[in-house]
């Protein structure tokens, strides 16, 4: 039996019953977490060129544009433009083993397929839940590391596959279609990480590319199209033409609700690379502990994963001179001189007009980041980090196994609405955000999610259309 064809299998199965309450709640968290990214990033100047194309090809269908004025487009294209603005703010979840962003291409395919093919929140959550899965078992068993060493970004790459398991599922797909399904998706994939050398936006059309990506796949193959039905595994397939080190044997295990991916997600408290979030930890720990003022500062070293190094500390004349947000995000050295200097590391911190300040270009030159092998022992199943402060009173060190944010160090419901009221504080009253999580929390009941569209429960409300950098 193809990969292909047992995770089709293991999707046509799964039931809302099956469910563990764990999963369900898990779900639901992570949701309202993307939610809230995608409101205030398709507010985002990254995300205009993308609506003024949307827009171009009319308003043809229901897909809903999260935060947006109530016009609603394709499906496809609605998707894109989720998936694309809940990625741009950096604070999207994580599936650490496979070092990518699943909330970003799962939400937006479940959204706007349920929309379009009627379903209740019972059917979004189950679709999500494989979503989750196969992008978690598909990255996982393409070994992140090699994926970098080859210059790809997983996001977007195993991206595809996680949307087409949803959507086919949604579409109540055939085992035979939905192996087509990602046998087209295969064919469909990319994602280059030549971002991190230039002052670009295109890591933030990823996600929202492989959702779009796996919506048309389902698609067609629901019209008759095949693909490859050894896409994954076969000798010119997806493993051997985008990885050099790969294991493929657990993708079609059976699936174990107790230890699904949905439960081992990070949500991000920091607004940058989730290889950043460790240090900031660290750093924010340090200097609110021991009350370290920036001016007694004289360095501050950061101990990383290899993997990490060449994403946020190499070259190091590039992260030590960022030019924009896209930069900056990406930029550890960055991201240790503001948490030092404003004990923040959240989106005002990573604004162009705070980016350029003389205080902050004279503390990056402090910073200092070096590879730790020690640390690589458990990655990706930890994300390890050591950061030493030295300062005019003393050296201060911490080491952390598991940020704030993983599963085994959470943030707790509380704490994420507490971060879905802030950045959606711009777009939503506060009255539409307690409708809006109230809904996300009871989403079980809800019959059709077109009730999402119908009854503009997810458009702005407290601006106008504003657009941030």
């Amino acid at each position: 039996m193809t990969i292909t064809t047992e995770l089709s299998k293991m999707a046509k199965a799964l039931n809302y019953d099956d469910l563990p309450e764990e999963v369900i709640d898990r779900t639901k968290y992570l949701l309202l977490d993307f939610i809230g990214l995608a409101a205030r990033g398709n507010h985002y100047a990254s995300n205009a060129p993308i609506l003024s194309y949307v827009k171009r090809q009319g308003s043809t269908g229901n897909g809903i544009v999260i935060g947006g004025d109530g016009e609603t487009y394709q499906s496809h294209y609605a998707a894109l433009l989720n998936g694309m603005a809940a990625h741009s703010l950096e604070l999207d979840d994580v599936i650490n083993e496979a070092s990518l962003h699943p909330a970003v291409v799962v939400f937006p395919t479940a959204l706007a397929q349920s929309i379009d093919s009627k379903r209740s929140g019972k059917d979004f959550l189950v679709a999500s839940v494989i979503g989750y899965e196969v992008m978690g078992r598909i990255g996982k068993a393409m070994n992140p590391s090699s994926l970098y060493s080859r210059g790809f970004h997983p996001t977007g790459l195993v991206g595809t596959f996680g949307s087409i398991a949803t959507s086919a599922k949604l579409m109540n797909l055939s085992v035979e279609e939905t192996v087509n399904a990602y046998g087209i998706g295969g064919s469909q994939t990319s994602s280059s990480m030549e971002f991190l050398n230039t002052d670009t936006w295109t890591k933030r059309l990823h996600p929202g590319w492989a959702a779009h990506n796996g919506l048309f796949a389902c698609g067609i193959a629901s019209l008759g199209f095949t693909g490859p039905e050894k896409m994954i595994e076969g000798d010119r397939g997806f493993a051997k033409s985008y990885a050099s080190d790969y294991t493929l044997s657990s993708i079609g295990r059976e699936l174990q609700l107790h230890d699904s991916y949905v439960l081992k997600t990070s949500i991000k408290p920091h607004a940058c690379c989730r290889y950043k979030q460790a240090p900031l930890d660290l750093i924010l720990s340090l200097v609110n502990k021991h009350n370290i003022h920036p001016s007694e500062v004289e360095s501050v070293t950061i101990d990383l994963v290899k993997t990490a190094l060449p994403i946020v500390a190499l070259p190091e004349e590039l992260k030590r001179n960022p030019l924009s947000t896209e930069d900056a995000q990406f930029s550890m050295h960055y991201g240790a001189a503001v948490a030092v200097l404003y004990r923040k590391t959240l989106l005002e911190q990573y604004e162009n007009d705070v980016i350029h300040q003389s205080e902050v270009t004279s503390m990056v030159n402090k910073i200092h980041c070096k590879h730790n092998p020690e640390l690589d022992r458990e990655f990706p199943r930890k994300w390890p980090a050591q950061v030493t402060i030295q300062t005019t009173r003393g050296e201060f060190y911490d080491e952390i196994d598991y940020p704030k944010g993983d599963p085994e160090n959470p943030l707790t419901w509380d704490e994420v609405i507490e971060k879905f009221r802030y950045v959606t504080e711009p777009i939503y009253s506060y009255d539409q955000q307690t409708n809006i999580i109230e809904k996300i929390r009871n989403l079980e009941t809800v019959k059709e999610i077109n009730q999402f569209g119908n009854q503009g429960l997810l458009n702005g409300g407290t601006t106008k259309w504003r657009q941030y950098s």
